[in-house]
């Protein structure tokens, strides 16, 4: 198999890696962070980079890139600890490609890859723990649309968004509907992050929903299994850059006159650190390979990547502070930011004890259909 990138791969990466370095410093990622957690300008200019439409077909106004292209993009955002989600404009772009019907596809897509529109998923219930088919939220049938009712925590910027994927139940069968945030009825309530973003509490009560598919059930493990690859890309890139910053700083640090990078003991740390990040990377590259893989082969594929890259960002994070004493938890120094942002994605789209679980359940599956 090659994993060579193609050339429009490699461009692609570095216009987004220049956009970070040069666009999206360490202090102006902490003025987003103090005003909110989340830029619209800063959003405007990843559309302007043309990357909303990556995920979408170019018959609805997108590049039609596809996953691989959505994983270079998420590595070098996490790189620069990007607080804007732009995983969700994938999962959006995924999610309505697959699912949607020809006039929510001409309403929504072009506007999703031009950037005019910031769609998210809207998924979680408090008492899910992860779990797809837990659904308290209800839609019942309303002149020419739905009608829904029911509160979805931790969305992603759920008070900026224009507007929601959201499944609710209908007869008792989970199905996925599109809310848009001005409707009647719906009311978010934002707040920052750990990892310096912005999240809300969204309530729907008996606000005007258009539905996107009936099977909603499929619908939502496909756009969790987007939404996994895409964390587990970003986790990459942050990684990356953690390491990075640990070994710039035990250059710099001295211990008994001479730098701490000249220690064995600390050097083999370092290197413990690598092959974490090595390891995440090659389960990332094996998730995004298998999006397209049918859904048993896919979810099986995508909770093992989610509890690689877990572990690693359990390891790397740990250790990067270790490595740096005191100094790696203070606000002011970049360090922390990178640890706070993987002890986010380590819990995003489901911490990885849950997608141990998943792992093992599937295998017990498995094993019984050859007993």
């Amino acid at each position: 198999m090659d994993f060579n990138f193609s050339e429009d791969q490699d461009q692609l990466r570095d216009a987004v890696r220049k956009w970070v370095d040069k666009g999206y410093d360490f202090e102006r990622r902490r003025g987003i962070e103090a005003k909110g957690g989340f830029s619209r300008e800063a959003w405007d200019e990843l559309a302007e980079l043309g990357l909303g439409g990556l995920y979408i077909s170019e018959d609805d106004g997108g590049l039609g890139m596809g996953p691989v292209a959505g994983m270079v993009v998420m590595e070098e955002l996490g790189r620069g600890i990007v607080l804007e989600p732009f995983a969700q404009t994938l999962i959006a772009g995924a999610v309505l490609g697959g699912y949607a019907d020809a006039a929510t596809k001409e309403n929504w897509l072009p506007r999703i890859a031009g950037g005019q529109a910031l769609v998210v998923l809207a998924y979680q219930e408090r008492k899910a723990r992860y779990r797809l088919d837990v659904c308290d939220a209800t839609a019942v049938k309303s002149g020419n649309g739905y009608s829904l009712t029911g509160a979805k925590s931790v969305v992603p910027v759920g008070d900026e968004a224009d507007a929601f994927l959201v499944p609710a139940k209908v007869d008792g069968k989970i199905a996925l509907f599109l809310v848009e945030r001005s409707a009647s009825g719906v009311e978010a309530r934002g707040y920052g992050t750990q990892d310096g973003g912005r999240a809300a509490e969204v309530v729907f009560d008996k606000a005007d929903a258009t539905l996107v598919t009936a099977d909603g059930q499929a619908a939502l493990e496909y756009a969790v299994d987007v939404g996994i690859a895409a964390t587990c890309a970003e986790a990459v890139g942050v990684l990356d850059k953690t390491l990075d910053v640990t070994i710039d700083y035990m250059n710099q640090r001295k211990q008994f006159g001479v730098v701490i990078s000249s220690f064995q003991a600390l050097r083999h740390r370092i290197a413990d650190m690598k092959m974490q990040l090595e390891l995440a990377r090659s389960m990332s590259y094996y998730a995004t390979l298998k999006l397209n893989a049918p859904a048993d082969e896919r979810r099986q594929a995508l909770a093992r990547a989610k509890y690689q890259l877990g572990t690693s960002m359990r390891y790397v994070a740990a250790n990067s502070v270790q490595l740096h004493g005191g100094i790696g938890v203070t606000d002011e120094y970049i360090g922390s930011h990178y640890f706070r942002k993987l002890t986010q994605l380590e819990l995003t789209f489901g911490d990885t004890l849950h997608h141990l679980g998943e792992v093992s359940a599937r295998m017990q599956d498995t094993a019984g259909v050859f007993a």
